[in-house]
């Protein structure tokens, strides 16, 4: 995870926690005006609208307070919904099994994007397996994971 995300990820768990919440995950994309800070809240009954609203007044109180981003940005806050972003080693683990997507900073075995099922986490080593062959990928290269919803 990056400095900048583990630095929020740090500021912004209590104040999430204290609504009730998980803070499942945050992604922060930079294009300067244009940048986007997306806050993932859970809860074991599900998030909706309310919900994101409530946590959107308390991390946007949070950040103004605080000001980690110097630039403008725009704050989205949401549920990781069904096709959800995986960020820690604990949310891989809860996955095994699952298909999933990676996209990695350092390419393995020839590829930067990876499709298949989540077989295990060691530490912080994942193992994928694609197209039969199984995959160990550092989860410090991974720069965003997440499940493929199957309908």
């Amino acid at each position: 995870m990056a400095t900048i995300e583990s630095k929020l990820v740090e500021m912004l768990t209590v104040p999430v926690e204290a609504l009730g919440f998980k803070l499942w995950g945050i992604e922060y994309i930079q294009a300067g005006r244009h940048s986007i800070l997306r806050v993932f809240i859970e809860h074991e009954n599900g998030i909706n609208i309310e919900d994101c609203a409530e946590a959107s007044r308390q991390v946007s109180a949070v950040m103004d307070v605080e000001d980690p981003i110097s630039t403008e940005y725009t704050l989205e806050v949401s549920s990781p919904g069904v096709d959800r972003p995986l960020f820690t080693a604990e949310q891989y683990v809860a996955y095994v099994g699952e298909d999933a997507k990676v996209q990695l900073t350092m390419p393995v075995a020839g590829s930067r994007n990876l499709k298949g099922v989540i077989n295990s986490v060691d530490g912080q080593m994942l193992t994928i397996t694609v197209d039969g062959k199984d995959l160990i990928v550092a989860l410090d290269n991974i720069r965003k994971g997440s499940i493929i919803a199957k309908f």
